[in-house]
């Protein structure tokens, strides 16, 4: 990225300080801010500083300080309690305030006593557990690292010999800010499960810096928006703006700025207390941003949502899921008025601020008995709407259709007067957090989903049970007519079903001998004796098994027996059909086939290296690919694609991409297979409808429309492309619940910047190649844009794999649900330059 006139004039400043100013340094034992290459440090080593201080039980083991007026970092091993387990964290230090931990390499995963740290003379920074295993890395082997530096601001970086950044702290933000430190579009704050569990708080509150400018939200799917900065003028000043925002921690304010104005010229968005010494800023596991000082002991000076317009009842977990907040944060759980029924009940009786559990659980199975009880003057804190300016009625009839749907939440637009008619903005909750009482002036309602668990006769008139004096002779002769009715039907729809079957096994022998260009026919005799009577099963598939064969020049066959019903005909003619007259070196040959009687074989060329699922999942694999390998196997599969899409007669939609269907050879070329669920369509048709088809974890996010274009191959390429890149499934139960699906993976690792965090852990050599490797993560997110138009055609993909062209420069990550806020990634991420100051690179080299 091309530097400003500000950071190039800062840096050339920064060089001429940094010369002047080595003969000047602080003594070694009280400011020892840089390391070189070729360095350990471990949490057994004695020798290294210690703070630590008697009012708490918090510990650091310094390996890098940096003294400072206002006070001290450190980074280095940071315990807490008996210290079994220690965090490689940048933390505030001296010797009479606790340690206050504001950045770590890895919060979710601590390491034990025995832990090393190592600056590897390649120029990485790496955590090792006791074990050996590899926790954390800065992946930047191979970028010509000279040395790693802990900056006046407290920022972790690794420079060049240039004495530019290579890689630094700031970019991996966790919970915290540090006076100076910016947050920047795309990055986001996750505050831990405590102050004694580091974990990171899985799926509730975050605070990102998007496109919108600074949001914090709360866990739902979507999220749900609890803040925003109130600079509405500087959305609508900069509207034709292209420039990133970021907001920066500054000395009294955090501000809103934009890449493309100075930052001389700020906005200020929330005003903070001016820090009079050491001051950090963090999200807390309740939702709150608050600001901190040392003052005698750390100490709260700011709750920056709550003072600028939150409030206590303004947070979602205020008082807990289904709550209702009232004045000095008084909490009390839902209830019908009319009639008055419980729905709800406390979590526990006497800590009302833990929230409220439904008595009947939703259940879309039982639709007809759900109801929505109204709570007059309750509104919501989410910001963003779903539906602008609707009446009432059909806010809730949106949200009574819609099963993911527990309230409906309207507030009208500012009237007078209003009535059922009056428009208004409605909000359709999947989950309902805390909501508050307001004054009447407010115009706000809710309508909050339950469900009767007797039906819905509990709350309608009596006149229902009118039913019960219907003669009992009625219903018994009716259940016999019935039952009679159904026994005829089954015997004639059997009947139906042998008949047709007979037909179509007759229609399709005749059909296959009229197709141009049929491969080979075999009998069931000859592929019986090249098989030795099915008797090497090479594997199983979801139509039938594959067992080997030879034949009689000697050269290896497979051959697929299809089982099943009227599915069977189906795959069998699509593929005879797509594959029989089509030749490419990247599709596997269909050599013959052979119909006798009700059974089908598809005969194919044998690949000895069997499917490409065998190889990349860990646990699952002979052994792990190399780089040019994997390169190789994704430049063949989008070739095979690329051809069925653009070169043959009628364009060929696979519809069924995923690594069990893409075999290897002996020299492990790729090849696609199994066109069972192919659709063929005309060169004029640029979409079709069908049935869905397919398998789970593949299937394209426009299936649910059931019409579709060859993009659903390029969606399946990318989740197969992504799963080679990462080394595991697109769903894999025995990870954490966090990281079960790889698709969620993704979007974190690009929201926080850490796509190398992605790469097969178990592949040194794909560690090495981390930027190429990269890369291709962005080919595989290009592929797996929400939106099918956004995506690249395969003839496209083979174009930026053999590099006559590049990926597209703005994705959309919000892969998983495109109701989430449309977030623009750039090709290149932006680095925020913290200038090296004077004092930056003084140290030893």
């Amino acid at each position: 990225m091309k530097a400003s006139p500000c950071i190039r004039y800062s840096f050339a400043l920064l060089l001429f300080l940094t010369c002047y100013s080595t003969t000047a340094q602080p003594p070694f034992e009280f400011d020892h801010p840089t390391a070189n290459l070729s360095t350990s440090w471990s949490n057994t080593d004695q020798s290294l500083t210690v703070y630590d201080n008697s009012s708490d039980t918090s510990r650091v083991q310094a390996i890098l300080t940096r003294r400072l007026f206002e006070g001290e970092f450190a980074c280095g091993f940071y315990c807490d309690g008996n210290c079994t387990s220690s965090l490689f964290a940048v933390v505030i230090v001296s010797e009479t305030r606790s340690p206050q931990m504001v950045w770590s390499a890895n919060r979710d995963h601590p390491v034990s006593y025995g832990a090393l740290l190592n600056l590897t003379a390649r120029g990485e920074l790496v955590l090792l557990d006791a074990d050996g295993s590899t926790v954390w890395t800065t992946n930047t082997t191979g970028k010509t690292v000279a040395g790693l530096n802990l900056t006046d601001d407290g920022n972790l970086v690794l420079f060049d010999t240039n004495r530019q950044l290579v890689w630094q702290s700031f970019d991996y933000p966790t919970d915290c800010l540090v006076p100076r430190q910016a947050l920047f579009q795309g990055q986001q704050l996750i505050p831990s499960v405590s102050s004694t569990n580091w974990t990171t708080q899985k799926d509730l509150f975050s605070l990102k810096m998007t496109d919108k400018g600074l949001v914090a939200y709360v866990g739902s799917n979507p999220p749900q928006a609890y803040y925003s900065s109130r600079s509405y003028d500087v959305y609508d000043n900069y509207t034709n703006t292209t420039g990133r925002r970021y907001v920066r921690f500054l000395n009294g304010s955090l501000s809103l700025f934009i890449h493309s104005v100075e930052p001389s010229d700020p906005d200020g968005v929330i005003t903070i207390p001016q820090a009079s010494s050491a001051q950090y800023m963090k999200l807390m596991p309740d939702g709150h941003l608050r600001v901190f000082q040392w003052k005698a002991g750390w100490s709260e000076v700011a709750d920056l949502f709550t003072d600028d317009y939150l409030g206590e009842c303004g947070y979602p977990m205020a008082c807990g899921r289904y709550g209702i907040c009232s004045g000095n944060q008084q909490c009390s759980c839902p209830v019908s008025s009319s009639p008055r029924i419980e729905y709800f009940k406390a979590q526990d009786d006497r800590q009302p601020a833990l929230g409220c559990s439904e008595i009947t659980p939703l259940t879309c199975n039982a639709t007809q008995d759900q109801v929505f009880i109204e709570l007059e003057n309750v509104t919501y804190f989410n910001i963003l709407v779903d539906m602008k300016s609707v009446d009432m009625d059909t806010c809730k009839r949106a949200c009574m259709n819609n099963c993911s749907c527990k309230a409906a939440i309207f507030r009208y637009d500012f009237a007078s007067s209003t009535t059922t008619s009056t428009p208004g903005d409605c909000f359709l909750p999947s989950e309902v957090f805390t909501m508050t009482n307001v004054d009447p002036l407010i115009n706000a309602t809710a309508f909050v989903k339950v469900q009767n668990a007797s039906g819905p006769s509990n709350i309608s008139s009596p006149s229902s049970h009118s039913s019960k004096s219907r003669p009992a002779l009625l219903g018994i002769l009716t259940s016999t007519i019935g039952s009679a009715m159904f026994l005829f039907g089954a015997i004639g729809f059997l009947v139906y079903i042998i008949r047709k079957r007979i037909r179509a096994n007759d229609m399709a022998e005749e059909y296959i001998g009229e197709v141009p260009g049929m491969p080979t026919r075999f009998s069931y005799e000859e592929l019986k004796a090249t098989t030795e009577n099915f008797n090497k099963k090479l594997g199983e598939g979801g139509f039938g098994a594959v067992y080997e064969g030879t034949l009689e020049d000697g050269s290896k066959i497979a051959v697929k027996c299809l089982e099943g019903l009227g599915q069977v005909e189906k795959s069998f003619l699509a593929e005879v059909e797509s594959t029989g007259s089509i030749h490419h070196v990247n599709l596997v040959r269909l050599r013959g086939f052979c119909a006798w009687r009700s059974q089908r074989f598809l005969v194919y060329e044998f690949m000895s290296n069997g499917s490409l699922d065998r190889w990349i999942y860990h646990g699952n694999r002979e052994h792990i690919l190399d780089w040019e390998c994997r390169k190789k196997i994704i430049l063949n599969v989008a070739k095979g694609l690329a051809y069925l899409h653009d070169d043959c007669r009628q364009k060929i939609i696979h519809l069924d991409i995923k690594p069990q269907n893409i075999l290897l050879d002996n020299d492990f070329n790729a090849k696609v297979s199994d066109f069972g669920l192919s659709k063929l369509i005309d060169r004029n048709q640029t979409q079709v409808m069908t049935t869905m088809r397919g398998t789970p974890g593949y299937l394209a996010p426009e299936w649910l429309s059931s019409i579709i274009t060859e993009k659903v191959d390029v969606y399946s390429f990318g989740v197969v492309l992504l799963e080679m890149l990462c080394g595991r499934k697109n769903f894999d139960r025995s990870l954490p619940e966090e990281s079960r699906h790889l698709l969620g993976v993704l979007q974190k690792c690009w929201e926080q910047g850490v796509l190398a965090d992605m790469i097969d852990k178990y592949s040194e050599d794909m560690h090495t190649h981390g930027p190429e490797v990269v890369e291709m993560i962005k080919v595989a997110s290009w592929c797996l844009q929400y939106d099918f138009t956004k995506r690249p055609s395969m003839s496209t993909v083979v174009k930026v794999l053999e590099d006559v062209t590049k990926v597209e420069s703005s994705l959309d990550y919000n892969f998983i649900d495109p109701r989430q806020p449309k977030t623009t990634v750039e090709h290149e991420n932006h680095k925020d330059m913290t200038p090296l100051l004077a004092s930056v690179l003084s140290g030893p080299r």
